[in-house]
């Protein structure tokens, strides 16, 4: 098939509003009826350092962003020494000219600086010049930048307007209307992956969402409290990660849907307070997002290094699930589907995410209709006959609320079926029993649902999961391949089950972005695969797979 996407990429310092130039950027070709895919890549500093956005667009679905660009827009030095060579044949460079030393440079520049000192609050503004240098090469007329901006910056609007103006007047005649793209029928809605969950989990019955900042999960919080009065949800940020864990399990005891937000160092901190939720039959979600570890690592970057984190988590033996989505329009479904999973078995769930799926976004085209609403077992006899730890044949004890006239007592300790603790052997024997009955359940429960995700059906096989599953997608696509990739959608209970295409197919192509490959241990621990080396396609420098990049990995894996 080939690339048919288009590219976009803007650099400069935290603080010029790069970010939001590429979110823009997003939304011009969204409102051009265009699919789109953007990705920030940001140091940890607020102000200084090298951020970019990228945005690939294409008249269908597109699941990465590239590396090279059809147009670069550099605002600063640093950004001109990194991004000027990721200009594909034919693109555009646009630099700052103001912050080039004299000399012969590669591109077209504009004075963006001078520019911008004529406003008010100059630095704020350098990302917008991106957004107008892009409208003038796409050919928008001056009518539609201030429509744009109308919508994007809304604050200072008459200033904003006047600077695009300006920015567009100098750029129409050095790059105006080089690219002509292709228009849809109608805008096409975008999300992030941790809006899509924060929206998955609301859809399910989402009562009260509890995170204490860390990238990359912070993004939730924030769009959850920006939305909680509309949503007519709570949100809480504690003090401390242990905090926002304690609390999320108590509110569960009311009755409340709770989930958690946080990051590997943060689920790090929650790990003796999920043992509790497994003991105490606590039904908490909670979303946990990897980065580049481990401990602070590079707190801003992307690898999936945190999956035997969260299967192995917690002392003792507990049932829990865990999924991981593999883009932005299946994170909205499985946030919902788990919290109607761990209401339904009154056990932790978490949903594994990472940096690439949280942060960046996409066009989603969502079916709330589809999102189930959560709906525990009660006890429906008289209040003093209810046993919060009742013995079923499946391990699951009806629930009783506050305010009702009943001794409703959740423990972390082993305990009797009301709930005292003993140290019985019996007693003892009889939990980890109906714990182990509730996994049972659980897995024959999964066997139900769509739990792994197979596109095409060629040989050879490719097996990969999360976010990467999108990169893999968007490689093959372009690339022609003839395959069948193979997602596990669930990798606790691990649907052994529902991964049959091993049967007759050779030994899979893996990829995934750990260095130690253990998704690979993992297919080997669960199925018996024994790939070769030169079949594991490993990426752990902080960055996603780049389409083209990784297409032709796999073409030498094959």
């Amino acid at each position: 098939m080939g690339r048919d996407a288009f590219t976009f990429i803007v650099g400069g310092k935290a603080g010029e509003g790069v970010k939001k130039a590429g979110e823009t950027a997003s939304s011009m070709f969204s409102d051009m009826g265009r699919y789109i895919f953007q990705a920030d890549e940001y140091e940890s500093l607020i102000k200084g350092g090298h951020n970019f956005s990228t945005v690939s667009t294409a008249m269908r679905e597109i699941t990465g962003t590239y590396l090279k660009a059809d147009m670069v827009v550099c605002l600063d030095r640093r950004s001109y020494d990194i991004h000027k060579d990721h200009l594909s044949e034919g693109g555009i460079l646009l630099f700052n000219s103001d912050v080039m030393p004299t000399g012969e440079w590669k591109g077209t520049g504009i004075p963006l600086t001078s520019l911008a000192k004529k406003f008010p609050n100059p630095e704020l503004k350098m990302g917008m010049s991106a957004v107008a240098a892009l409208a003038a090469a796409l050919g928008h007329e001056r009518p539609a930048l201030e429509a744009l901006v109308r919508a994007e910056y809304s604050k200072d609007i008459e200033n904003n307007i006047a600077f695009a103006g300006m920015v567009w007047d100098a750029a129409f005649p050095l790059v105006g209307q080089k690219f002509k793209l292709e228009r849809g029928n109608q805008p096409r809605p975008s999300l992030s992956g941790n809006q899509a969950m924060a929206l998955g989990a609301y859809a399910a019955g989402l009562d009260m969402f509890f995170a204490y900042p860390m990238t990359p999960s912070s993004s939730m919080l924030h769009y959850l409290a920006a939305h909680a009065g509309e949503l007519g949800i709570t949100v809480f940020h504690p003090e401390s990660e242990l905090a926002v864990i304690n609390m999320a399990i108590g509110a569960t005891y009311t009755g409340a849907r709770a989930m958690v937000g946080t990051a590997g160092g943060g689920f790090g901190l929650m790990v003796e307070a999920l043992s509790m939720a497994g003991c105490a039959e606590s039904p908490v979600l909670i979303m946990s997002a990897c980065r580049v570890g481990p401990s602070t690592g590079a707190a801003t970057l992307h690898e999936q290094s945190d999956l035997r984190h969260v299967l192995g988590a917690g002392h003792g033996e507990f049932p829990r699930i865990v999924a991981s989505p593999g883009d932005m329009n299946e994170a909205y479904g499985l946030a919902a589907e788990m919290m109607e999973l761990v209401w339904k078995f009154q056990t932790p769930g978490i949903i594994l995410g990472d940096k690439h799926l949280c942060e960046s976004a996409m066009t989603v085209e969502l079916d709330p209709a589809k999102a189930g609403w959560s709906e525990p077992s009660v006890h429906s006899g008289p209040p003093s006959d209810y046993k919060r730890y009742r013995q079923t044949t499946d391990g699951i004890s009806p629930l009783l609320f506050p305010p009702a006239k009943a001794v409703n007592k959740w423990t972390s300790h082993t305990r009797d079926e009301t709930g005292i603790s003993s140290e019985d052997a019996d007693l003892i024997t009889e939990m980890h029993d109906k714990l182990r009955r509730k996994g049972e359940a659980i897995e024959q429960h999964l066997r139900t649902l769509h739990t792994v995700n197979s596109f095409g059906h060629g040989v050879p096989v490719i097996m990969t999961y999360g976010s990467t599953t999108m990169a893999v997608r968007e490689a093959v696509r372009i690339s022609g391949i003839d395959c069948r990739i193979i997602q596990p959608i669930y990798l606790e209970p691990f649907p052994y089950w529902a991964i049959d295409c091993f049967c007759e197919a050779p030994t899979p192509i893996i990829v995934e972005q750990s260095s130690t490959g253990m998704f690979a241990k993992l297919l080997a621990e669960k199925l018996g695969l024994e790939p070769r080396p030169d079949q594991i396609i490993l990426k752990y420098d902080g960055r996603p797979f780049d389409p083209e990049g990784l297409a032709a990995r796999l073409k030498e894996a094959m």
